[in-house]
């Protein structure tokens, strides 16, 4: 008994700091994160404010780096390289992946970032949906009175905004300004895709011994090139690089971008390892408050008071069903199966 105590007294400090290990990177990286896309894709560049519109030019960026980063942990680890699964089932997530990821970057040009964040929340319903659909899941009441909640709040939220004189790339693009029905568009594009991605890469990936970083290597490798493709066929390469190239300060914020983008991998993969789905959940449903309230000062995006209110449910119920959620915390094959799905998905 006498050492059972010092132990204890030991364990408890060591979880406290690496759940503020694990919380400070979450939170730097993807703030971070959101704050750097919303600028690359809404605020004008150089003497000639000029936007950035290539948006699959910044989906190759960052899954180049990913890919790179996962390779040298791969062989730093001295794990083989070699496809665990069919090469196939890779390409089959990359593809949804860069539509995710796509249709993500291009609705910033019609909506803002807070509109954005507050109906990715509503991907609920399309992972359900996903779910019902590929996995044959089975889903409580609550489930869908949460879903039916979140997707109340988002709905107050998006077609209640302020008004604002601010002036956004779609202005520019004489496609209109916030809450267009394009932007509209790629919002459920992007939540689609993104429901069909995680569900899609569970079931692929199922009964594989697949260690997080080939999975990551390959998915963000496949990603490579068919972005690379998608460029070089769109003609869109050249004119990117050529853009880059003209304006210094946003190739430093594509590069940054990258950076974190691939250094939140890590984070939610050990967040997830440690701690569970549950913790990660609360923590990225806090990850999205904090980066509305962030983008609603640096960009000055006014908020109107039913706007305040859809967000208030929004997150209201995210954090409801994160502390009342009683199932039985998940397995340690399952929380691997989560962590590998997760990471790859691209920011959330």
């Amino acid at each position: 008994m006498a050492d059972t105590a010092p132990l204890s007294i030991v364990t408890q400090p060591s979880k406290l700091w690496k759940g503020v290990f694990a919380v400070a990177g979450i939170m730097t990286t993807l703030v971070t994160y959101g704050v750097l896309q919303e600028k690359i894709m809404r605020v004008p560049y150089g003497d000639d404010k000029a936007f950035f519109r290539y948006s699959l030019f910044l989906v190759f960026c960052n899954r180049i780096t990913t890919s790179a980063i996962s390779a040298g942990a791969l062989l730093a680890s001295k794990k083989a390289l070699d496809p665990v699964a069919p090469v196939y089932k890779y390409s089959f997530v990359s593809v949804s992946n860069i539509l995710t990821t796509t249709c993500q970057y291009e609705a910033l040009k019609y909506v803002s970032f807070p509109v954005q964040t507050l109906a990715k929340c509503a991907k609920m319903i399309p992972v359900m949906v996903w779910g019902t659909i590929i996995m044959q899941k089975k889903y409580k009441g609550q489930d869908y009175l949460l879903a039916f909640l979140v997707t109340v709040g988002c709905s107050i939220f998006i077609l209640y905004p302020a008004g604002s004189s601010e002036i956004g790339p779609s202005d520019i693009y004489g496609r209109g300004r916030e809450n267009t029905v394009w932007g509209i568009s790629l919002m459920i594009g992007y939540l689609g895709f993104d429901g069909f991605t995680s569900t899609f890469q569970d079931k692929l990936f199922k009964g594989y011994d697949m260690e997080i970083h080939n999975q990551i290597f390959y998915t963000a490798f496949c990603s490579c090139v068919l972005s690379l493709t998608g460029l070089i066929l769109q003609g869109q390469l050249l004119p990117a690089i050529h853009f880059v190239s003209s304006h210094n300060d946003c190739f430093f914020d594509i590069a940054l971008l990258s950076t974190v983008a691939t250094a939140s991998q890590f984070f939610i993969s050990y967040t997830i390892r440690t701690f569970g789905a549950l913790t990660f959940a609360t923590i990225m449903t806090t990850r999205q408050l904090v980066s509305i309230m962030l983008s609603c000062l640096w960009f000055s995006h006014p908020l109107s008071r039913e706007q305040w209110i859809g967000a208030v449910v929004v997150f209201g119920t995210l954090y409801a069903k994160s502390f009342l959620r009683s199932a039985p915390k998940p397995s340690p094959s399952q929380q691997m199966q989560n962590g590998a799905s997760l990471p790859v998905k691209g920011i959330p």
